[in-house]
């Protein structure tokens, strides 16, 4: 699914089309999604100026004069600029419409949202308990460190905790611990200071390579444009069970954590 990477990459390659216009209306074909697309959408959105497009998380917030539009892009969707007019394909649910353009949402497993929030957006239900951003300062070895010293769990578990850092899904936590030289498996209550200093260091630096790489895609995801990232060439860990490391040349071993897939060294990861 998009992670945070994907989500800074889409918005990115947004903003400069819709920051500051007018949208004009929208068009919903399918509001089945998540949570329902709000029925009066089109009229509710038509006339408002966008004001900024910022990121929450792996949230999409088109901060408009009367409210805000908040986009998730689920497992599998996009956002795109298109020329206006341009005919949808099957799983184009919804288009937001600009004079000359549009911005169509895509979603073929439907687990996104479109939603609209009239009032203060961080007071919104699902953005209220969000833990800090991991690029901002508010989120550092001191912090990260305050956090895991009571927590028992396995340290990519934590990591992956929205309500410790935001947006540190399976593939960045995944290739963040291996940089960081620190087991998965791991407790968190166990690092020391010097440890939480080198891995909030560390998800930040491979959250912006990934960023400047333009994301990952490894099944559906395409940015603004329609064009894939290319982060998933750089991979240490990730999805390489058996294959040596590139640093040791050791094999990488994969197992389970949550319900998610974890890979790591061995012998860079040291339990």
């Amino acid at each position: 699914m998009p992670e945070l990477p994907e989500v800074e990459t889409t918005r990115r390659g947004v903003e400069p089309h819709i920051a500051g216009r007018v949208l004009r209306g929208a068009v919903v074909r399918n509001p089945s999604l998540r949570w329902p697309v709000p029925p009066d959408l089109a009229e509710r959105v038509a006339g408002e100026k966008v004001l900024s497009v910022r990121r929450r998380a792996k949230y999409l917030l088109l901060e408009c004069e009367s409210g805000t539009l908040l986009i998730h892009l689920g497992m599998s969707g996009s956002l795109r600029v298109m020329p206006a007019g341009t005919p949808p394909q099957k799983h184009d649910h919804l288009d937001l419409l600009l004079d000359d353009q549009l911005l169509r949402y895509r979603d073929p497993r439907r687990f996104g949202a479109v939603l609209w929030h009239i009032g203060p957006i961080e007071h919104h239900p699902l953005l209220r308990e969000l833990g800090p951003e991991p690029l901002s300062y508010a989120f550092d070895g001191a912090a990260l460190h305050d956090a895991v010293r009571r927590r028992g769990s396995p340290i990519k578990l934590v990591i992956m905790d929205n309500h410790v850092v935001v947006g540190v899904g399976n593939i960045y936590a995944n290739e963040s611990l291996f940089h960081a030289g620190i087991a998965p498996t791991r407790s968190a209550s166990a690092l020391s200071r010097a440890d939480c200093d080198r891995l909030a260091a560390e998800i930040k630096a491979v959250l912006e390579r990934a960023i400047d790489a333009g994301g990952s895609t490894l099944r559906d995801f395409v940015d603004s444009e329609g064009k894939p990232g290319y982060f998933q060439q750089s991979y240490m860990v990730y999805k390489r069970q058996e294959e040596p490391c590139r640093q040791c040349g050791t094999p990488i071993r994969h197992i389970r954590q949550g319900q998610r897939s974890t890979y790591y060294c061995p012998l860079c990861q040291p339990c």
